[in-house]
């Protein structure tokens, strides 16, 4: 008996001027599983407007890789519908609302658009497997040295652990999630503490498993590799397993504050669906990041372990085509 391929859920919420920035994020998922034949199942959560651009160019791409995706519309309570939508960034707070609006999915990951997979998706979606009984949710921690920790210094309402949480790559299992009721937490945690948030939803988060921090794990630095790991002092030890999940968090993908950052946005930008991945994105980021622009900066020291995984994936398969002709 044949056994079946695993299903990766994904979710996102786009709004604005996000919809590039996300599609540069899906492909960097299709890129890291294109060696993989598991099923990958995108749900996105979209302002009307944008939808259509969505559903036209990701079934350009799936004429090309197999995938599955579905483009839903935003919904929030009824109640302050409008406060939830602007909360933080337009429509961010959506994913507070997943174990209600995907029903019928039993595990998610969810992230940012601001994000570029680094490795295949499976190596994040291990962690569901580490869950206690009690646990329903994964993040990392948003600080690694307290130094220059956001929540320790500055937070005017609880928040998880020493340093918090940063919620832009978060595992999420929804059917635990709805047996617990998230929702009818998230809703008076926001009435109570709205008046002293700053980042929206994820203090949001950091507020529900400050009271509850036995329903989450704390995930690895690597899946969710940020500047502030690496612009002052290295705080994120990725010598051996390199970066897996790299976020550009406050729109370092798109500066040349720190270069690395946006180098490896637009080689995965770049990169064109289902070609060869060595030849074309792993030679053109080397070449990236070999610029003495990026060498120069503290994040620049961090090249190889940019792409090792690509590296070592791509180029292993790139060795066997070679061999076999």
């Amino acid at each position: 008996m044949l056994k079946s391929r695993p299903c990766y859920n994904i979710a996102l919420v786009v709004c604005g001027h996000r919809l590039w920035e996300s599609l540069v994020m899906i492909k960097s998922v299709l890129l890291f599983n294109k060696y993989d034949k598991s099923n990958l199942h995108f749900w996105i959560f979209s302002e009307d407007k944008l939808i259509t651009e969505f559903v036209e160019r990701l079934n350009d791409w799936r004429n090309l890789v197999h995938f599955k995706f579905d483009v839903l519309p935003l919904t929030f309570p009824k109640n302050n519908k409008d406060e939830w939508q602007s909360l933080f960034k337009p429509c961010s707070s959506q994913r507070l609302f997943l174990p209600l609006l995907l029903p019928q999915v039993d595990s998610v990951l969810y992230v940012d658009t601001d994000v570029i997979f680094l490795s295949p998706i499976s190596d994040i979606w291990k962690y569901f497997g580490r869950f206690n009984a009690s646990q329903f949710a994964a993040l990392t921690s948003e600080h690694e040295d307290e130094n220059m920790g956001w929540y320790n210094r500055f937070a005017r309402h609880p928040y998880y652990g020493r340093m918090g949480v940063n919620s832009g790559v978060m595992l999420m299992n929804l059917t635990r999630m709805r047996i617990h009721n998230w929702v009818s937490h998230i809703v008076p945690i926001y009435n109570e503490y709205k008046l002293r948030i700053t980042w929206g939803d994820q203090d949001i988060i950091n507020v529900f498993f400050y009271y509850s921090p036995d329903t989450l794990l704390l995930l690895p630095c690597q899946y969710n590799y940020r500047p502030d790991h690496c612009m002052y002092i290295s705080v994120c030890n990725v010598s051996v397993e390199g970066i897996k999940v790299m976020h550009g968090n406050r729109g370092y993908f798109h500066s040349n504050k720190q270069p690395l950052f946006k180098a490896v946005y637009e080689t995965v930008e770049s990169y064109k669906i289902d070609s060869n991945p060595y030849l074309n994105f792993v030679i053109p980021l080397k070449a990236s990041l070999n610029d003495k622009v990026i060498k120069e900066t503290k994040c620049g020291l961090l090249t190889e372990e940019t792409f090792h995984n690509a590296n070592k994936i791509f180029g292993r398969y790139q060795s066997l085509t070679y061999s076999r002709n």
